[in-house]
């Protein structure tokens, strides 16, 4: 009888709730506007030429090598950063080996580890979802492969300081560091600049989030020449489509669009966590483009919340089943006439639900 392998068997399956997502999208960390004009434009130029043959991505890993200031043999587009994640697995970790992830965060980190047969470890935040480092050593081993870290985090839009975790990099030369900075453009903190000090250390960036661009699924990964070699040997040539390579030069070139859309998710940043504390609901400061707020004590509370805010034709995530984030619900940031609605949603509901500081404790 046909079997799958036991590692994979024993994942929990990852279901997002994708279906039905009639709304104001604040629920997936999505660009709430859509791409560049200017891509918009350049699909339209698309023709058949343009797609029977099969994608060549040289071209424009060498246009994202430049916008980055690395050199292109440092740099690997891949399917989103999802790809960028399995790849790392698949290149370095084997079974038996020991990963680390620190929780709550992004759940594929833990998805790709186990599959390829690695034992995880997950290093609970410290207070606020302050990022553990001391006990992220403590936890290391002689087996230790991989150790992700989003950075910002999902869901806690929390930033570890890059000093900091160059300086973990370091304490663990045999140890792959992935630093996720799939919301770089909303902190601009990076460890890029010092990647060469640090061979074992990637950065993974993508066009997902503040590009408009998730359904194209492109990102990359960034690392030292010879391991990103290592990491394009287990790589399909033809992992990034055509669509996509054709629209990424011309999102880059694009920059005023991004400056732009950027203010803005800064600016509705602070609108939102203005109100929060004017009507004493409990969140913790973010540095990426949403904030994860606490509505309740329990998982309950916040799918209670969740689905008022969905009647009212805004969605938000539920996150209660996140480690360390009972009663939680995460909001995605737009522009302001998407927060002039969401802060106007976010008050009917509360007074509706009566979400007193009592009733949250």
């Amino acid at each position: 009888m046909l079997r799958p392998r036991d590692a994979i068997r024993s994942i929990p399956a990852y279901h997002p709730p994708l279906a039905g997502r009639n709304g104001l999208r604040l629920d997936f960390n999505e660009n709430t506007v859509g791409c560049s004009p200017r891509v918009l434009e350049r699909l339209r130029q698309i023709t058949s030429d343009d797609l029977a043959p099969y994608p060549e991505k040289q071209l424009a890993e060498e246009k994202m090598a430049n916008f980055l200031g690395v050199a292109s043999s440092e740099l690997l587009l891949t399917n989103g950063v999802d790809e960028a994640i399995h790849l790392l697995c698949g290149t370095y970790l084997e079974r038996g080996d020991h990963a680390l992830i620190v929780v709550p965060t992004y759940s594929m980190y833990r998805i790709y580890m186990a599959a390829a047969g690695a034992e995880v470890t997950s290093v609970p935040a410290g207070p606020n979802f302050e990022f553990p480092f001391a006990e992220v050593r403590n936890s290391l081993t002689e087996r230790t492969r991989l150790i992700a870290v989003a950075n910002p985090n999902n869901p806690t839009g929390t930033l570890a300081p890059a000093k900091e975790l160059l300086g973990l990099a370091a304490s663990a030369p045999n140890t792959a560091v992935l630093v996720d900075e799939a919301y770089f453009e909303f902190c601009g903190q990076t460890v890029l600049a010092h990647r060469s000090e640090y061979p074992n250390v990637f950065v993974a960036r993508t066009f997902s989030k503040a590009y408009g661009l998730a359904g194209l699924r492109i990102g990359s990964l960034i690392g030292h020449a010879d391991e990103i070699a290592a990491i394009r040997r287990v790589s399909s040539p033809y992992n990034v489509n055509q669509i996509a390579l054709t629209c990424l030069p011309v999102a880059l070139d694009d920059r005023e669009y991004l400056q732009t859309y950027v203010s803005q998710i800064e600016a509705s940043r602070q609108r939102l966590q203005d109100a929060l504390r004017s009507i004493a609901i409990p969140f913790w400061p973010s540095e990426a483009n949403f904030v994860l707020i606490r509505v309740g004590a329990t998982r309950e509370d916040a799918t209670l919340f969740t689905e008022r805010m969905r009647a009212r034709g805004i969605l938000v995530r539920d996150r209660s089943t996140d480690y360390g984030c009972e009663g939680c619900v995460r909001i995605t940031l737009g522009p302001k006439d998407h927060t002039d609605r969401l802060l106007d949603v976010l008050h009917e509901t509360v007074e509706e639900l009566g979400i007193t500081q009592e009733a949250r404790q």
